[in-house]
């Protein structure tokens, strides 16, 4: 057997263990203290070598699921008894509102990057998490091997070369897309904006969940788009019921959905609600853009379907992008539009032509070569561990009442408080700590989520970050914001 095939051969054996043991602690059959087979014992009972039965052991500890203890082996860690409890199902009013929480929104924005603030309001990952010295190799070699320097137009489809590729991803979801089905953009609100604009007009309800991404909400009111907000459930994302209602009411034009890893609750739809609402929709003639941004970022064994997956009438507009989990500031994402694709190639071409050859040429790169896949398992395995670390602060710092998401894959985190609790006050007096996060008013354009906020957890866990939570917790505890 070849080297690179006995090496892959490993990865795959290391993976497939700390896999199965991973599930039998989520799902409580090890149990936290429970003491773990030796090392020699998986070897014996897997047949591997102690190399990668190591390697198991230590994603497992990575991911902060087991511990070891010296002279005496590993053990269980994690234990669903130390984390807060689940938020209750959202209830937003069932009437659309325009679109108007700008002045919210802009007053967080102004303290985003701000020197020596705890950027715990932004929803992507830290740069120390990010491959920048491979991307920007990458960078140099693609200015010198593309032609023209790459300084001519691409087609307004986009980048042959990384069309085939998301195209080839996309089999992770069983969807069965070619690059002739995608089209490019600058990011994945970029792909949105186009939708929205090719299938919408003035006036229009959207359905979204509630809580939404308040970068959804300001697209809404830029386009003159009312906004019906469905009940959500922290963990199985957006209410079928509630869906199939407001379909046969006729409130809805289109829908805009979060399926996987929503955000800011983190919810995952799963498979049978995402063809169910598939199926739903199909019935109404009512089209789907799918933000699927985080659907790469799982913590499970596989990569979650997504809504476009169970689409036979082309009515899902999928969306993806890469600013979330490789590169933020190239703003590389992509559509795949369905029977709207004309639609969308005309929307891009209005508004910019074609994307920059640079940058998709170094993400196309990053797919063909694996980089990307490599990248992805050692940024999962980070972000598990800090959301484990996040819901245990949680658990032991903040006031008693306080319940919190517990997503299975993302990068943020939604925390719900005693309902005295504004979190606007509270965020105007934490930011005199210099500790910002997002406040659950700017995810809805209703008067909800007062008491609620959400936090990132794609930074770099250390003792200063434990020590800004543990002080975030302190002050909602200790601070009068009745």
């Amino acid at each position: 057997m070849h080297m690179k095939a006995k090496a892959a051969k490993a990865d795959f054996a290391y993976l497939r263990i700390a896999d199965t043991i991973e599930e039998q602690i989520l799902n409580g059959t090890l149990e936290p203290g429970q003491k773990l087979p030796s090392i020699r014992t998986i070897c014996r009972e897997y047949g591997i070598s102690q190399n990668t039965a190591l390697s198991a052991y230590h994603t497992l500890e990575i991911k902060l699921l087991i511990e070891s203890r010296p002279q005496s082996g590993y053990f269980v860690r994690f234990s669903k008894r130390r984390l807060p409890s689940l938020p209750a199902v959202t209830n937003p009013a069932a009437i659309a509102h325009d679109a108007d929480n700008d002045r919210i929104v802009q007053a967080v924005y102004e303290s985003l990057g701000e020197e020596g603030h705890l950027p715990l309001a932004l929803g992507f990952p830290a740069n120390g998490l990010l491959p920048v010295a491979k991307l920007n190799k990458s960078l140099a070699q693609a200015a010198r091997s593309l032609n023209g320097s790459a300084v001519s137009y691409e087609k307004t489809e986009g980048n042959e070369r990384l069309r085939q590729q998301i195209a080839r991803w996309s089999f992770a979801m069983e969807a069965n897309l070619s690059s002739s089905d995608i089209i490019t953009t600058n990011g994945c609100l970029n792909a949105i904006s186009y939708c929205l604009m090719a299938i919408t007009k003035k006036g229009d309800t959207v359905a979204m969940e509630s809580p939404v991404s308040f970068g959804m909400l300001q697209l809404a009111e830029v386009l003159g788009l009312k906004v019906l907000e469905l009940p959500t459930d922290p963990q199985t994302g957006v209410d079928i019921n509630a869906l199939e209602d407001a379909l046969r009411k006729g409130q809805i034009n289109c829908c805009l959905f979060i399926s996987n890893f929503s955000n800011p609750l983190g919810s995952c739809m799963p498979d049978e609600h995402k063809k169910q609402a598939v199926q739903l929709l199909t019935n109404y003639s009512i089209p789907l853009i799918e933000n699927d941004i985080n659907g790469d970022v799982y913590f499970g064994s596989k990569r979650a379907k997504s809504c476009k997956t169970y689409d036979e009438a082309g009515l899902v507009l999928w969306c993806g992008s890469v600013s979330k989990t490789l590169a933020p500031g190239y703003r590389v994402g992509w559509v795949a539009p369905g029977k709207f694709k004309a639609e969308l190639n005309r929307m891009k071409r209005y508004h910019t032509i074609s994307n920059a050859s640079l940058t998709q040429a170094v993400i196309a790169d990053f797919l063909e070569t694996g980089r990307y896949e490599k990248h992805l398992r050692k940024l999962r395995q980070t972000l598990q561990a800090n959301l484990h670390q996040y819901s245990t602060t949680i658990a032991e710092y903040f006031p008693e009442g306080t319940s919190a998401s517990r997503p299975q894959g993302g990068f943020v985190l939604w925390v719900v408080l005693p309902e005295e609790i504004d979190t606007m006050l509270l965020y105007e007096k934490c930011l005199q700590a210099k500790i910002g996060f997002a406040p659950g008013r700017i995810f809805t354009l209703q008067n909800q989520y007062n008491n609620c906020l959400r936090l990132n957890y794609g930074l770099i866990w250390n003792d200063k970050l434990k020590n800004d939570l543990q002080y975030l917790g302190e002050l909602i505890s200790n601070v009068n914001l009745i």
